[in-house]
């Protein structure tokens, strides 16, 4: 038998305002379906309404349904109602909030959150359970109560029984009253009346509005002002820290009260209170009074200080917290600032903000509210009252400035509306603006939870999730089966996930795609933190100490593992210590009990509700973040994909979304590295758009966790001849962030007719791919064909278009071949049944319209005289105009043949080009003898006849031969020297390009001169080379002989033969002789020490391409970088037999040096007291130097001009060198004592110059003195000019005696010798390095010493005659 409900016992408190009106109101809910309660915090309508409902037995049968915006509101209401009723709650009043519901069966009034009800609309669209509803608060405009309101009124025409009460504070009840314009039940034809307002008194006493605006007008009064005399100018405006101050002081003069200013954040807070610490200690009304905080991310223990009761004056500075929901006690004035910090959702750059702007009249008269509650009260106001009146009447409703997606979503899940679009004709109390509307439904469809297409991720997402995670367990319930098997409206499975998850959809699609990566349980967690507040506190007094705890739970690359590593340790202590040992040590380290148990409560609740839409994050608490680290950010990142970032390098600021720029919030453990991406949990715009709780992350994540969001773009479309295929640069961007910037890709399933046109176009007739088809090899084999008949014919319109060879191939590639493997999977079928399908012949590929090719006029060949015949030279062609290194026609040189070509020879170019080359050379005469033939062109066609008919080019100069054709047909006299040939254009000079055997490029020139000097050493090398082998027949045939082992020629042959092989000396069968190196290895030599066994031959003569080589094997001295060391002796190959001569003789000199007993120490015995002397002050810095050098002068005077070639010669050369030898070098000694002792007066004298016209006659007497005496100058002078070297000496003398009194002629002289001397520098320089200085230029540099003994001591005589004459007209001839 059920029990009878006990009716309590209902009593008004006669002090509160809302008693005194309770018959008006119970009789306006008894007659309208909805009543409007408007009334002033403290006047009784919260506790008060629910139990006039009560009396008029609206409990009966149902509920009084009671809201609440706050959980801690609900709580404490229903405390207050059950005990003003005498019972507990849970009997006649019970209470429901997120983790908590208290409602008994016996419960009549049910006090709730407003998002609790909102949940109960899903199951219970009707209401069912409520015979009434009372909306309390309702001037906050939350989305929440807009969203009730505008269901209520939509539900009421269904639910005539059902009674609304809505209670606001002072603040636009009418929009209220308006919203429920309902007909009268009673006068249905009637118009409809909005709902009736009752309003109610506050308990408050009167509040005095000051205005103390920052800028103020000076008095006027001639006085002193603040700053000047008034003048009637306005001040700068003060600082707002310091009008809070003065407003302080001033009401310091009024009777004792608390004082309650507000500020828009938490840094002013701080601000302020450092300021009105210092105004405390400077005014002794002050002193003893409290500076206390209030703002939400305080702890519990600091927000209760603000509560509770105190003997001393407080100051309490607060954000707009304290402007409705909470009621400060003892509060007897206001500081009003003006602005507050009122968050605003951007359509541009789709974040939400939190400007700090100015606050409205409303929310204004509710501050100057909070002052009077207990006495009369004063609100200052730091603006003018004029600017109070241009403000803005009312604060935006929240649902102006804030995203919609979670109430469209929450509104499309119970069936308020079908389709997002009918969220625009849903009855709000102010409709929100329609691009909010689409943004919230963008961001829907961005986590998938709306269908955008018949392919949708979002149910991809959590449909694959339970398919992958929960198989075993879909039919666990025939509803669970039921979600599963198709969704309903346009929500997508993922949709109606997040709508059953009781966070943010942000949120809740990560729980989602946690599921599918097997991390529920650490996402869980985080989202769980993500929507309470941050358990670690950091009180103001202690922020450092609370800081290094919390370092612990840091994590240089996400924020958010920092809260999974804060629950680990959290759950560690948990089981291991006592209920009172994890509070207090959550005090000890700063951590708050009652927001960690939130947490945990939260996790739970989360968990559960999971559990039921099939996401199964089992029974354990345990979490493991490190070891799912990856796979948590790829969840994390799955709802906040339009909060991620890149790093810009030039403003180290990050580019977002959407065009947003943002900067690490510097408290984030991420502030100092700033990684290259990054997620945000949250972008917040206050001084700056700041990115709060961040991770470092990979871009690739985002195109791999949201591939229907991201753009895709293809740019720069190339065939890829690696690849074998068209590839094109993909850009992947999220929201204008570039995931991916250069990625190549197939294009070929982008563009498939663009890649085979590609492919035809660059594959196919371009050739480049690799391959190895044969009809690839044959076309390639014609189009070269064509290609050097372009270039020997130096046209290049020969060859038939690319187009039509895209023709070509296009008429017989099919349509799909659009790649290389496409092309090898076809050609593999069609050439079986036609292997030269795709074959091109020359004929072919050269243009129909070319006439008929004069070919004869463009050889392939040159061919040069030689002592041996015809040598052929292949030639080859390069039209290339613009390239001077390369257009024109090219000589390809054996090396070997290199030192047989003149100039000359190749003058009259090839006879294709004659005709052009005669016009240059006519157009390249002066211009008073030009004019004679023009026009050039048609005169070179006339010559060039004459030329051909009249003339050799095999024995004929060009010019000369073309100087008598021009005088013979204009009569005009024209000269060979007129013809300028080096100003001809690059292609009408002959090119040479020198190569070696094997056929690698030595050289290349078009001066045939200059290359042969270049390359002289590496002629000598190939020379070398070529006549090794013959040489080491005759070098072995003359050791043979010698050693008396005499063998057959069939022997010879057979070691010949056997030689032959690969690294030996002579050359093997089939090959050509002197090919190859080592050939050469048996007869050259390095660093001989005596003379080679056997004698060398004289000459080797081989025969290559039918001509005869010839070199001459030569002893030559190779002198070390270091002068002082005696030169080494090698055997080589010459190809000169002068040259031969010169450096036999040297060699020889140098092989005596080294073979001959040293002479040294006998000589330096025997030198007289004088020549030591002079021997220790020689340039060569020893006397052993020295005396080496003087014995290599002697031998060199020992040695005759003709060098011996024999070791019978050279040994006869060698006795009489031994023989003679002392006495030479004593010989020799004696001279260059001579030329020291002359050249030491020298340098004494040219010390100090008699006047300044003198200084250059001194200088070039110095450079004079160091060119004939110098390190080593004994063996490099030589015993001929040697001799003469102390006349020169005496003749700087002489000079110097002379100077005084000729200056002048002394200067002319000098300059001539200079001018000699130049011309004399210039002819060595031209000599390449390469290539040894002519005897005959050696011998000019002694001239030009006679020269100057003939001008400036004539008295000593020259060795011979000279003059400037003679020297100049030696060097003209050398050249």
């Amino acid at each position: 038998m059920t029990e009878p409900r006990i009716q309590p016992r209902i009593v008004y408190p006669n002090d509160l305002p809302v008693s005194a009106r309770r018959e008006d109101i119970m009789a306006a809910i008894r007659d309208h379906q909805v009543v409007v309660i408007a009334g002033e915090t403290g006047s009784g309508k919260t506790t008060q309404l629910p139990k006039m409902c009560l009396e008029l037995g609206l409990g009966d049968g149902g509920l009084i349904g009671h809201t609440q915006p706050r959980r801690i509101a609900a709580r404490s209401v229903a405390e207050r109602i059950a005990h003003e009723l005498g019972q507990r709650v849970g009997d006649t009043v019970g209470y429901q909030v997120r983790f908590t519901s208290e409602v008994g069966k016996d419960s009549r009034i049910k006090l709730m959150t407003d998002g609790i009800l909102l949940a109960e609309i899903g199951h219970d669209p009707q209401l069912s359970r409520y015979n009434a509803i009372i909306i309390d608060e309702a001037h906050e405009r939350s989305l929440n109560i807009d969203f009730l309101l505008g269901y209520l009124k939509r539900l009421l025409p269904q639910r005539p029984d059902l009674k609304v009460v809505i209670t606001s504070a002072t603040i636009d009840p009418q929009r209220f009253a308006e919203h429920f314009v309902l007909p009268d039940p009673q006068h249905p034809d009637a118009d409809p009346e909005p709902a009736p307002i009752i309003e109610v008194s506050g308990r408050t006493y009167p509040v005095e509005i000051r205005y103390r605006p920052l800028a103020q007008e000076r008095s006027r009064d001639g006085g002193e002002d603040e700053d000047n005399t008034g003048d009637g100018l306005v001040d700068e405006d003060r600082d707002p820290i310091d009008a809070v101050c003065d407003a302080v002081v001033e009401l310091s003069r009024e009777p004792r009260g608390d004082i309650l200013v507000f500020f828009a954040g938490e840094r002013e807070i701080r601000d302020a209170q450092d300021a009105l610490h210092k105004v405390i200690d400077s005014h002794r009304s002050l002193a003893g009074t409290q500076i206390l905080p209030l703002f939400g991310r305080l702890s519990m223990a600091e927000q209760n200080r603000v509560f509770a009761p105190s003997s001393h004056r407080r100051i309490v500075l607060a954000t707009n917290v304290a402007e409705t929901s909470l009621t400060v006690p003892g509060i007897k004035y206001v500081i009003d600032p003006g602005t507050a910090r009122i968050s605003r959702y951007s359509a541009r750059t789709k974040v939400q903000r939190l400007p700090i702007e100015r606050i409205s009249q409303a929310s204004a008269r509710q501050r100057a509210g909070r002052s009077g509650r207990t006495s009369d009260g004063v609100c200052i106001r730091l603006y003018s009252e004029e600017d109070f009146e241009s403000r803005p009447e009312y604060t935006d409703p929240e649902i102006l400035r804030t995203n919609l997606a979670a109430v469209i979503l929450q509104m499309i899940s119970v069936g308020v509306v079908e389709q997002p679009h009918d969220i625009t004709q849903f009855p709000f109390v102010q409709k929100p603006d329609a691009r909010a509307v689409k943004d919230g439904v963008v961001l829907l469809r961005e986590l998938g939870a709306l269908r955008s297409g018949a392919a949708d991720a979002g149910d991809d997402a959590a449909s694959s999730s339970a398919r992958d995670g929960h198989r075993g367990r879909r039919s666990r319930s025939g509803r669970h089966r039921g979600r599963q098997s198709g969704p309903r409206g346009p929500l997508t499975r993922t949709g109606e996930v997040l709508a059953a998850l009781p966070v943010d959809p942000r949120l809740g699609r990560m729980i989602v795609e946690s599921q599918r990566r097997g991390c529920v349980r650490e996402v869980l967690v985080l989202t769980a933190a993500l929507t309470v507040q941050d358990p670690r506190e950091r009180p103001l007094e202690k922020r450092q100490a609370a800081d290094e705890f919390h370092a612990r739970f840091r994590d240089k690359t996400s924020d958010f593992l920092s809260y999974g590593l804060l629950w680990q340790y959290l759950q560690e202590q948990h089981s291991e210590l006592s209920s009172s040992q994890f509070r207090k040590l959550c005090r000890r380290e700063y951590l708050n009990f009652l927001r960690i148990r939130e947490w945990q409560d939260l996790y739970a609740q989360l968990r559960q509700i999971a559990r039921q839409v099939g996401i199964d994050a089992g029974a354990s608490r345990e979490i493991d973040v490190a070891s799912h680290q990856e796979a948590v950010h790829k969840s994390l990142l799955s709802g906040l994909l339009s909060n991620i970032g890149v790093r810009d390098e030039r403003t180290r600021e990050y580019r977002g979304a959407r065009g947003t720029k943002f900067a690490i919030f510097p408290g984030s453990a991420l502030f100092k590295t700033s990684p290259d991406w990054l997620v945000s949990a949250e972008l917040v715009e206050t001084s700056r758009l700041w990115a709060r709780t961040n991770a470092a992350i990979k871009p690739e994540w985002a195109e791999e966790i949201a591939p229907q969001l991201v753009k895709r773009s293809y740019s720069e479309p190339h065939w890829s001849r690696s690849r074998g295929a068209v590839m094109a640069y993909e850009k992947v961007t999220l929201y204008g962030l570039p995931v991916v910037s250069e990625r190549p890709v197939l294009f070929s399933r982008i563009d498939p007719e663009l890649s085979r046109e590609l492919f035809i176009r660059h594959a196919l007739v371009e050739g480049d791919w690799q391959t190895r088809h044969t009809f690839v090899k044959r076309n390639r084999k014609a189009l070269a064909q064509v290609e050097e008949l372009e270039n020997r014919m130096r046209r290049k319109d020969l060859r038939v278009d690319d187009q039509v060879l895209f023709d070509f191939y296009d008429a017989r590639v099919p349509a799909d071949v659009v790649s290389q493997r496409h092309f090898d999977a076809w050609w593999k079928k069609a050439r079986q049944r036609d292997e030269h399908l795709l074959d091109l012949t020359p004929e072919d590929l050269i243009a129909p319209e070319v006439a008929e090719l004069d070919t004869a006029s463009f050889p392939r060949s040159w061919t040069v005289a030689s002592p041996d015949g015809e040598l052929s030279l292949d030639l080859d062609y390069e039209f290339a105009p613009g390239a001077e290194t390369a257009d024109g026609v090219t000589v390809r040189v054996p090396v070997l043949f290199l030192d047989r070509l003149a100039p000359e020879q190749f003058e009259w170019h090839i006879p294709g080009l004659r005709v052009e080359l005669v016009t240059a050379l006519i157009k390249s005469l002066p211009k008073a003898v030009r004019r004679n033939f023009v026009p050039a062109p048609d005169t070179a066609v006339t010559a060039v006849k004459h030329l051909d008919a009249e003339f050799d080019p095999a024995r004929d100069s060009l010019l000369e031969s073309l100087a008598t054709v021009l005088r013979r047909l204009r009569g005009h006299p024209v000269q060979a020297s007129d013809f300028h040939p080096e100003a001809l254009p690059a292609h009408l000079r002959m090119r040479f390009e020198v190569r070696d055997a094997r056929n690698s490029v030595l050289g290349r020139g078009d001066d045939l001169t200059e290359l042969k000097q270049r390359l002289r050493p590496k002629v000598r090398a190939a020379l070398a080379e070529s006549l090794g082998g013959a040489a080491a027949q005759l070098y072995d045939a003359a050791r043979g002989s010698t050693e008396g082992s005499a063998s057959s020629g069939d022997d010879a042959a057979a070691a010949r033969r056997g030689r032959g092989k690969r690294g030996s000396a002579r050359p093997g069968p089939g090959t050509s002789p002197g090919s190859g190196a080592p050939q050469a290895a048996s007869l050259e030599r390095t660093d001989l020490t005596a003379w080679p066994e056997p004698d060398p031959p004289r000459r080797v003569e081989t025969t290559v391409a039918g001509q005869t080589v010839t070199g001459y094997p030569t002893l030559v001295a190779v002198r070390d970088t270091d002068a002082s060391q005696p030169p080494r002796v090698d055997l080589r190959i010459l190809s000169d037999a002068e040259e031969q001569r010169a450096a036999q003789r040297d060699g020889v000199i140098a092989l005596l040096h080294r073979t001959l007993p040293s002479v040294h120490r006998y000589v330096v015995d025997h030198l007289s007291q004088k020549e030591r002397l002079i021997f220790t002050q020689n340039p060569h810095g020893s006397v052993e130097a020295l005396i080496t050098d003087c014995t290599i002068a002697a031998i060199d005077r020992l040695v005759p001009e003709e060098p011996p070639f024999t070791r019978d010669q050279f040994r006869t050369v060698a006795e009489h060198v031994r023989a003679e030898l002392i006495d030479t070098v004593f010989a020799v000694t004696a001279l260059v004592t001579t030329a020291l002792t002359e050249s030491n007066t020298v340098r004494k004298r040219l010390k100090k110059p008699g006047s300044l016209g003198a200084v250059a006659a001194f200088k070039d007497m110095s450079e004079q003195l160091s060119r004939l005496i110098h390190p080593g100058f004994v063996a490099r002078t030589g015993w001929r000019a040697l001799q003469h070297v102390p006349r020169y000496l005496a003749g700087i003398n002489v000079r110097l005696d002379k100077l005084s009194g000729h200056l002048q002629r002394d200067a002319v002289a000098m300059q001539t010798v200079h001018d000699l001397e130049a011309e004399y520098r210039t002819a060595v320089d031209a000599v390449p390095s390469t290539v040894p200085t002519p005897a005959a230029l050696r011998a000019v540099r002694w001239d030009l010493e006679e020269l100057r003994i003939s001008f400036f001591a004539q008295e000593l005589g020259t060795a011979h005659t000279v003059s400037e004459k003679r020297i100049r007209k030696r060097l003209r001839e050398l050249g």
